[in-house]
């Protein structure tokens, strides 16, 4: 195992849209959505240690999940944990991560990854990760994985790619578009020179830090004057005061949309953000009438069709005359919701907060 190879785990959300069973104090990271008997984070970490030694991977998340990643991932030593004060998006917590890898190890290939998505086909995934390692580590690029597209998906944003190519599989990224309408996702698919863009980076330490020197000064500024304090009893202080300074804003805006070394690799490796309940529904294993139900020992259906139910194992629910709906409950809450109406669910999160204040969030 290489071992210049690292990887970063990127752990901070608060996962809102699977609300109330996702909540600010125990995000679905730290959860088993899928009832495999893994979490979410589990099952990332455990895929990279198919990739890097277990002291080279890192988790970047809010101080408050410290606990949880230590309780979850209990190989982890406290430096691998890297926290943040405040939420400011994926930008500053790459570069906390990368920043500090590259002062211990200039050689670095590093590989970014969120740690809620979900990958079936983890050999291929594992391929890809290798792949991209080995280029970036060889080449002064930004690589991106793609997934390719299997529908007009709507939930997603879309990276363009050209002909042009490192390797032959490597493409040189023309554009990323953010979440577009239904006709322009058509238009995406029908072109066949378009990819998920599934959040995954590979760069090397070197690449990386030079694209914040040139894309993100100030950042850039925050980080590398926190050199001197990397793993040592300040670092946590130091960087905590530092983060409040800095821009909330994604690695896609901060770097990837400006750099002109960035590549894509199309991929297929049975990828999904499990970003909404549609997506876990459509992974999930249902009865002949299309519910799934997760878990299922004490739910019975009457009349029911193409429902997400999702409640504690030991309440006896009895649902009848239901079609296409959501229904999650979790923490003292319930949720019943149409699946169309399911992009509603930030909405509903935010007017509980509003009433309620954040008992229930």
């Amino acid at each position: 195992m290489n071992k210049n190879y690292y990887a970063i785990i990127m752990a901070g959300g608060i996962g809102s849209r699977f609300w109330p069973i996702s909540r600010t104090s125990y995000p679905k990271q730290f959860l088993d959505i899928l009832g495999t008997g893994k979490t979410l984070i589990q099952n990332t970490y455990e895929r990279f240690l198919k990739v890097c030694p277990k002291e080279n991977i890192y988790v970047v998340t809010n101080e408050n999940y410290a606990g949880l990643v230590k309780t979850q991932l209990p190989d982890m030593q406290d430096g691998q944990i890297l926290t943040e004060p405040v939420m400011r998006n994926t930008a500053p917590c790459i570069a906390y991560g990368c920043f500090k890898i590259e002062s211990m190890n200039p050689e670095a290939a590093i590989v970014v990854a969120p740690s809620d998505h979900l990958i079936l086909d983890e050999s291929a995934f594992i391929t890809a990760i290798e792949k991209s390692l080995k280029v970036a580590s060889e080449k002064e690029c930004l690589i991106t994985l793609g997934i390719k597209p299997s529908r007009p998906d709507t939930g997603y944003g879309y990276i363009q790619f050209t002909d042009n190519a490192i390797n032959d599989e490597f493409h040189k990224v023309k554009t990323f578009t953010e979440k577009p309408n239904l006709e322009l996702a058509k238009t995406f698919i029908q072109s066949g020179d378009f990819l998920w863009n599934a959040g995954i980076f590979v760069w090397s330490a070197k690449s990386i830090v030079k694209a914040f020197v040139r894309y993100q000064p100030e950042m850039n500024e925050i980080f590398a004057e926190a050199r001197s304090v990397y793993n040592t009893d300040s670092e946590k202080a130091h960087v905590h005061k530092a983060y409040q300074q800095c821009t909330n804003i994604s690695i896609d805006y901060g770097i990837m949309e400006k750099a002109d070394n960035v590549y894509v690799l199309p991929s297929e490796f049975g990828w999904s953000d499990l970003g909404t309940w549609a997506s876990i529904y459509q992974l999930a294993d249902k009865d002949y009438v299309g519910n799934a139900v997760i878990p299922s020992e004490k739910v019975i259906m009457y009349d029911s069709s193409n429902c997400m139910v999702n409640v504690p194992a030991d309440k006896l629910v009895v649902l009848q005359g239901l079609h296409d709906f959501i229904v999650v409950e979790s923490n003292n809450t319930l949720l019943i919701c149409p699946r169309d109406q399911e992009q509603n669910v930030k909405q509903v999160v935010a007017d509980v907060k509003t009433k309620f204040g954040t008992k229930y969030i």
